[in-house]
């Protein structure tokens, strides 16, 4: 079961800036999924991991996951992975840059039967906010 959940969380990963993002996010994740780690105002289970691909699209139209790596224990699986992509549509209040910028994030997927039911993550927000100047950079 861990190499199929391993797919899964790099299906979801890969495909999350595509057109079939939707599609991806119900074969691959519960209706009652538990996000450990939403961003602000997010709601919560399956839909809320849907608005938020919105948001990501819209704010970074051709934006791109690369899965660094990916381990299997058990019913979990975790997922190191860069997000790439142009800043042109408003996010977390920053209006459009036209900034090409990169993320780093590593996720905890638990999965029970097929689906993931549970989710943490954690984003390197802060660089984000630096590269699209929100924030002031180190030194």
């Amino acid at each position: 079961m861990s190499e199929e959940n391993k797919a899964k969380v790099r299906r979801l990963l890969e495909g999350f800036f595509s057109p079939e993002a939707g599609s991806i996010v119900d074969d691959v994740v519960s209706p009652d999924l538990v996000d450990h780690s939403p961003m602000p105002d997010q709601r919560p289970g399956v839909e809320g991991l849907k608005e938020i691909i919105v948001v990501m699209r819209n704010a970074f139209p051709d934006g791109k996951i690369t899965v660094d790596d990916l381990i299997a224990e058990g019913d979990r699986v975790v997922a190191r992975w860069t997000l790439r992509g142009t800043h042109r549509g408003e996010f977390m209040g920053i209006a459009a840059t036209g900034k090409q910028v990169s993320m780093s994030g590593i996720e905890i997927d638990r999965f029970a039967g097929d689906k993931a039911v549970e989710h943490w993550e954690q984003a390197d927000i802060m660089s984000l906010m630096q590269q699209l100047g929100a924030i002031p950079g180190p030194g």
